[in-house]
């Protein structure tokens, strides 16, 4: 990934945050033939250090699990809060009129080399984990227990459990940290006018540092 120095990020917390705010991934394997992409939810957990792995799921029916068994090597891209910036929202273009369109955004590439999990138990303990992750914000959370155990049985079987031991994680943050102080606030100001409030925090976190 491309990423300008005033741009990077480094904090591998940071990062993880990201990781566990979006967990909707996308998974990136290769053949000899071609690269092949999906859509994954992974759970983050810090061990083994430094950089964690990821948990996750696919169906057995999916080609993936063959390209995994043959090459386990894979990158996995988390996308976090993006918006597209409008040119109209820096004050600096009353002045000289330098400002184009373009697009803030937060992202993690994560790589790794993947284990599949061909085991019930272990399969069990990662769904428990996930549902539980996720649920504990309804007031009647869902458990893996409320599922009866023959329909349970048969979920599981259709599915393989996935591991990444995290090898390198790459950050991107561009939150306008290019911009001048003032371009900065005004980015900020037509972000909470849009609604955009997470962007707006993120630009005020990490931009109005850089000058």
């Amino acid at each position: 990934m491309y990423i300008p120095k005033q741009f990077e990020i480094n904090d591998v917390a940071v990062m993880q945050q990201l990781m566990r705010d979006y967990p909707l991934a996308t998974l990136i394997s290769r053949t000899a033939e071609f690269i092949n992409a999906n859509h994954i939810p992974l759970m983050l957990l810090s061990e083994p250090p430094p950089l964690g792995c990821l948990q996750g799921h696919i169906a057995r029916a999916n080609p993936l699990l063959q390209q995994l068994l043959d090459n386990p090597e894979v990158l996995v891209i988390f996308q976090g809060a993006q918006s597209y910036i409008s040119p109209s929202w820096h004050p600096s273009k009353q002045e000289k009129h330098q400002v184009v369109p373009t697009w803030n955004y937060t992202a993690v590439h994560a790589y790794g080399c993947v284990r599949v999990k061909d085991d019930s138990q272990w399969l069990k303990n990662h769904l428990a984990a996930m549902t539980t992750q996720h649920e504990t914000a309804f007031p009647n959370p869902w458990k893996l227990a409320d599922a009866p155990l023959e329909y349970l049985a048969k979920m599981l079987n259709a599915i393989v459990g996935i591991e990444i031991h995290l090898t390198k994680l790459q950050g991107k943050w561009k939150v306008s940290q290019n911009r001048t102080p003032e371009d900065q606030q005004g980015v900020i100001e037509g972000l909470q006018e849009v609604g955009n409030q997470e962007m707006a925090a993120l630009v005020k976190q990490f931009g109005v540092t850089q000058f």
